[in-house]
């Protein structure tokens, strides 16, 4: 019971602080504002999740959902949302990844802006977004065959872009087309 009390708090706490009961932002001010650079980003969020993607080219996720011990946070609630659906919602973080990069005023590690107004980026962030819809649906149909195969897919749209934008032999380079 302890565990549902503390679900019930949390529930109740992120619905109290949803975006529908913030208020508007004012008139002409931007409803979005990136708050980390896009190397916290990309480490944050797509880095972890992409992996569990690519994990499933050897591992079950119905056979990976058992909790792992503890008292700690991780720990406690790693049952919760694991196994397949944990898979899912990697595939969705991906998606919204796509959204998240393409934020203008973002920064590179280097301080220059996110290329986010360059068309091959635009498309390869669109890509991105493509893969993660791709093992969404392949994370739906709970098919390891098919994981594989996706995962093909959400490598070359994470490659696309590193290979132009991220991987430079001097870093102060990066994010310059």
């Amino acid at each position: 019971m302890k565990r549902v009390y503390g679900l019930v708090a949390i529930s109740i706490f992120f619905v109290s602080c949803s975006p529908a009961q913030a208020p508007a932002p004012a008139a002409g001010a931007s409803a979005t504002k990136p708050y980390g650079s896009l190397a916290q980003v990309m480490r944050g969020i797509p880095f972890p999740n992409s992996n569990i993607i690519f994990d499933t080219q050897s591992t079950d996720p119905a056979a990976a959902q058992k909790p792992a011990e503890g008292t700690n946070a991780s720990s406690q609630f790693s049952g919760v949302y694991g196994g397949w659906q944990a898979v899912e919602n990697a595939a969705i973080a991906l998606q919204e990844t796509a959204n998240l990069i393409t934020i203008p005023g973002r920064k590179c590690d280097n301080g220059r802006d996110v290329p986010v107004n360059q068309d091959d980026f635009k498309k390869w962030a669109q890509g991105l977004q493509e893969a993660g819809a791709a093992a969404y649906k392949a994370a739906q149909s709970k098919n390891m065959d098919q994981m594989v195969e996706v995962s093909g897919t959400v490598a070359d749209a994470c490659a696309a872009c590193h290979e132009k934008y991220r991987d430079k032999e001097d870093l102060k380079m990066r994010c310059i087309p």
